[in-house]
């Protein structure tokens, strides 16, 4: 025993060195993580299946959540099998690239076997055209920029692979600028939007779920073409909700070590709710933010609530 626990200190130790804060480089516009970068070829050449689901969202957007409620639909709404490893095993993120002797997201998907799910953040006009070719089907989950930008902030101080994110002030900023991980929450939400009567891509919003779970699931359901009874619906809703969420190891980020997410910084499922941004926006903020995002939004048909 004390051995073993002296070979996982080590192994602890040399991992520490080799986790860090990535600069971002940009691949086609859009600021990635530079182990993303430098491993773009093989992102981009990915070899989607015709029988993949992919979810996708801009960070902190309610991939989880899409993730859990989509592994519970396809599980029949069995918890224990829901529960059987941590959601970033159950659906591999397609473009992460941790450090050797780790894998890639792309060597892991290319291991599953069919049908994969299969998570990804980047904007559409980054996802590996296979998945278009294949006319694969897509869960795409949008929310409110500003609630949006206050998560992936707190996400970002306790995320140890993401650059500093600074103040709070810069943070924004930088988003109003688009400099953050995956880019422009903009060109983001607007470009899966656009694309959604061409594609077969469910678009939903972050503020409907929260509003109206059942609903919402229900749609999910529809989409994967899975029909389960209202007792099961049920039992989805309750086990996908924030605070049970909040309190599955299997869901909330804390399996992974400190020196990849630091829980004691900020918790990965922090507040779930919509209309949090209150407590960060100052007046002059949340005055500049508005301008800012109805010159990015016009001429759009996309619209959001920043509070229900």
């Amino acid at each position: 025993m004390a051995e073993e626990k002296n070979n996982n200190e080590i192994l602890t130790f040399v991992l520490q060195g080799v986790f860090k804060r990535f600069p971002l480089r940009m691949v086609h516009g859009v600021p990635l993580m530079k182990p993303i970068a430098q491993n773009w070829q093989r992102i981009e050449e990915f070899q989607a299946r015709t029988d993949d689901l992919l979810i996708a969202a801009y960070p902190k957007a309610g991939t989880t959540w899409i993730q859990e409620i989509v592994d519970l639909i396809n599980n029949g709404g069995d918890v224990l099998k829901a529960r059987r490893a941590p959601i970033h095993n159950r659906i591999p993120f397609l473009e992460i690239c941790s450090p050797k002797p780790f894998p890639s997201g792309v060597n892991i998907l290319q291991k599953t076997p069919s049908p994969r799910t299969i998570k990804t953040h980047l904007p559409f006009q980054l996802v590996p055209k296979s998945f278009w070719k294949l006319n694969c089907k897509t869960i795409y989950v949008a929310r409110n920029a500003k609630d949006c930008v206050v998560s992936f902030y707190h996400f970002d101080k306790m995320n140890m692979m993401q650059p500093e994110p600074g103040s709070w002030h810069e943070y924004l900023q930088n988003f109003m600028e688009e400099k953050l991980s995956w880019g422009s929450w903009y060109d983001h939400v607007r470009g899966y939007w656009d694309e959604k009567d061409k594609q077969r891509i469910l678009y939903m919003f972050y503020e409907d779920i929260k509003e109206d779970p059942a609903r919402e699931i229900r749609k999910v359901m529809h989409f994967l073409e899975k029909d389960l009874d209202e007792e099961v619906l049920q039992k989805i809703v309750h086990h996908t909700c924030f605070q049970v969420m909040r309190e599955n190891p299997m869901a909330n980020y804390t399996s992974l070590p400190s020196f990849i997410l630091d829980h004691s910084i900020s918790p990965f499922m922090r507040k779930g709710e919509v209309g949090n941004w209150k407590h960060h926006f100052t007046v002059a903020q949340n005055e500049a933010f508005d301008a800012h995002y109805q010159h990015k939004m016009m001429g759009t048909t996309l619209a959001f609530r920043a509070e229900i």
